[in-house]
């Protein structure tokens, strides 16, 4: 019957809604069949859609955005604040209920805000869905959030919005299982349609919508590591990037795909949680979800949403020793007379690399004999006890080789931009996890002298 069921959502959602067309169309062919022959029949119409020899999976999702049809009779309307004017790159949306301890949704949004620089907060915006049924309750925490977090409220970076009762399905005689209680049949349902409204109301305010819970807490500098991994993903088609391994918080989808899941959601709220759903979105597309790691986001406590069901993710430890800094050698275009002196920016003693003369564009590439899975790189420029022969203005970026060149990479992603001459950073890797042959600090800005190089440091697995 699951299969079924899978099969009904493709009907549903590909083109036009085949099974409400076979009840109510009395000239249609099939309409003298039963209901679960007329499942069948749409299930063959859906593979027909979507098979491999007419189309490609691209082009399928898209006719699924096409003839998905907008929800109605939803009115959710704003509690605190106001949506920017011009459209962000990115909204964070939040969707919290009344439970004990309500407490972490303050938590949660304040390790967000912490964890992200001023210039970061300007591509965000946090829009948080108060899913409370009792009006007091939704008062409170109005009034709480307004008084703690003004300041972005007034800069149009937090956003409070709730949804009336009448636009949610009964919770009445939901669907028994032999998995889940009653009760938490009726947590997941109600929590999938908090979701659904939440991402109905943030479409076409965003390029990109990113999922959270009300009970996490943010990696500093995660905007910037998301940023980042949109620019290498830029050319490649995706359903979700997925930056956590927690449940429901750290997906990445486009905006302008959240109305065709958001059907999802609501076609089987009642099936299972959403973060379940969204695997069968994906295999419904036949298309794998792109997951990242380390996670950016960490559970604050070991419970998960529906109080009373332990959590089996728990958060690891920040201990992670000292560099490796496998076996390489580094190139550069500056005008070194000695080579040998490159490899002091790369040594694991106070020895260092400096240069009386370079210019925007220099770079120092360092060649791993070996590529390896790198989670972490540090480059330190500079004097060590004044801030002297910094490069204020640079990047790093790593470097992956598909063609076998031998001084050189032919793919190069940024990793990050250097700030006061340094930069300390972990490396978001795909599952697949491709391996890293170059680390290149490239000069982005005019230097009024020369420069040093301390350290450039790399954890490797």
């Amino acid at each position: 019957m699951r299969d079924l069921l899978w099969a009904l959502t493709i009907a549903t959602a590909v083109v036009f809604p085949v099974v409400y067309f076979i009840n109510e169309n009395p000239w249609d062919a099939t309409s003298f069949l039963s209901l679960e022959d007329k499942e069948l029949v749409a299930w063959q119409r859906a593979r027909m859609q979507i098979s491999p020899g007419r189309t490609t999976h691209l082009k399928t999702f898209k006719a699924m955005q096409k003839n998905s049809e907008p929800l109605k009779h939803v009115n959710s309307c704003i509690l605190i604040g106001a949506l920017p004017v011009e459209k962000r790159l990115l909204i964070i949306g939040i969707s919290s209920a009344q439970r004990p301890p309500r407490i972490s949704l303050l938590d949660t949004l304040q390790s967000l805000f912490l964890a992200s620089s001023s210039s970061e907060q300007k591509y965000f915006t946090v829009l948080v869905h108060l899913a409370d049924p009792d009006p007091k309750e939704l008062d409170q925490m109005r009034s709480t959030i307004l008084t703690l977090f003004k300041s972005h409220v007034q800069a149009r970076r937090l956003v409070l919005i709730t949804t009336p009762l009448h636009s949610y399905h009964p919770l009445k005689h939901l669907k028994k299982t032999s998995k889940n209680t009653p009760a938490q049949v009726a947590f997941h349902s109600k929590q999938n349609m908090d979701y659904a409204f939440l991402m109905k109301f943030a479409t076409n305010h965003s390029e990109y919508f990113l999922t959270m819970e009300d009970d996490v807490t943010c990696e500093p500098g995660f905007v910037t590591h998301i940023v980042t991994t949109l620019a290498s993903w830029a050319q490649r088609f995706w359903i979700t990037l997925q930056f956590s391994q927690l449940n429901f918080t750290g997906k990445l989808f486009h905006t302008s795909d959240l109305p065709y899941f958001v059907h999802f959601l609501l076609l089987f709220y009642q099936e299972m949680p959403c973060h379940d759903l969204l695997s069968h979105f994906h295999e419904v597309l036949q298309q794998k979800p792109i997951e990242f790691s380390p996670s950016l986001f960490q559970r604050m406590s070991n419970y998960s949403s529906f109080e009373g069901i332990f959590s089996s993710f728990k958060k690891k430890g920040n201990d992670i020793g000292s560099p490796s800094n496998p076996a390489a050698t580094i190139y550069t275009n500056l005008n070194v007379t000695n080579s040998s002196a490159l490899m002091n920016a790369y040594s694991l003693d106070k020895s260092f690399f400096s240069i009386e003369d370079a210019e925007v564009g220099s770079h120092l590439t360092l060649i791993l004999d070996k590529p390896s899975r790198v989670f972490r790189v540090q480059v330190l420029t500079g004097s060590e006890l004044e801030e002297e022969n910094q490069v204020k203005e640079g990047q790093v970026e790593l470097g992956y080789d598909t063609t076998n060149r031998i001084n050189d990479c032919d793919d190069y992603v940024l990793l990050g931009l250097l700030v006061n001459g340094t930069l300390n950073k972990q490396v978001l890797s795909e599952k697949s996890g491709k391996k890293v042959k170059c680390v290149r600090l490239v000069v982005t800005g005019t230097l009024a002298s020369g420069f040093i190089v301390r350290h450039i440091n790399l954890w490797t697995k």
